[in-house]
């Protein structure tokens, strides 16, 4: 599971980064509210877990920054302040949880993977573009109705373009979205990822589809 970690303590939170990747997540770090929001707005993540005292943008504000349903993380607060008002400040900002320094590792794990489990309360749609649609609930792409068989990974790549039209992602991000930062994959290997992608779609009869910006990465305008 992907995670955001967001903890202006640099003690604390490379302790809790280094135990949450033990405990099997896939972990990135913030130390303030706006790093967050840059995060937050350039990848997917599951889950969250904020500290509310932050520099330049506290946690609520970095709360408030998130959409509503759809495709938005679980949200577990992790803060000092112990007060009912703060967390029922938190909780109306949309946290899912609140966790109240000092606090037991186990636990807060435990709280993760309970979040995790929620369902979340909107199923995303599919994606179209011409012909061509990008269904995520059956895990299945088209083109003028006929099936288009594509690996997990080149379904991922397409669907991330497609729910990102506009935007260009470099191989690395590509390879961090696709793969997990703790892949041994190499970013070559996304080139050879999206040119098996581009060939089943050109033979498809979707030619083309994906650009490359020259210093950018792949993008479908």
């Amino acid at each position: 599971m992907k995670l955001l970690l967001v903890e202006d303590s640099e003690r604390l939170r490379q302790t809790l980064r280094h135990g949450l990747q033990g405990a099997g997540f896939t972990v990135d770090a913030a130390s303030d509210g706006v790093e967050a929001c840059g995060f937050l707005a350039g990848y997917d993540y599951e889950l969250v877990v904020l500290d509310l005292m932050l520099p330049r943008l506290d946690g609520i504000g970095v709360l408030r920054s998130l959409p509503a349903g759809g495709r938005r993380p679980r949200v577990l607060v992790l803060s000092a302040r112990d007060q009912v008002p703060d967390r029922i400040e938190a909780l109306n900002a949309g946290a899912d949880d609140y966790l109240v320094k000092p606090f037991s590792f186990d636990e807060l794990v435990a709280r993760l993977h309970a979040l995790a489990r929620r369902p979340q309360q909107a199923q995303p749609s599919v994606l179209s573009h011409g012909t061509l649609a990008w269904d995520p609930r059956s895990h299945s792409v088209s083109v003028g109705g006929q099936p288009l068989a594509l690996t997990p990974r080149e379904f991922a790549v397409l669907g991330l373009l497609l729910r990102h039209r506009g935007r260009a992602f470099s191989r690395q991000e590509i390879l961090e979205r696709t793969a997990g930062s703790d892949s041994e994959a190499s970013d070559r290997s996304v080139e050879v990822l999206v040119f098996g992608l581009r060939r089943k779609l050109d033979g498809a009869g979707v030619p083309g589809l994906i650009e490359t910006r020259r210093g950018a990465g792949y993008l479908i305008p």
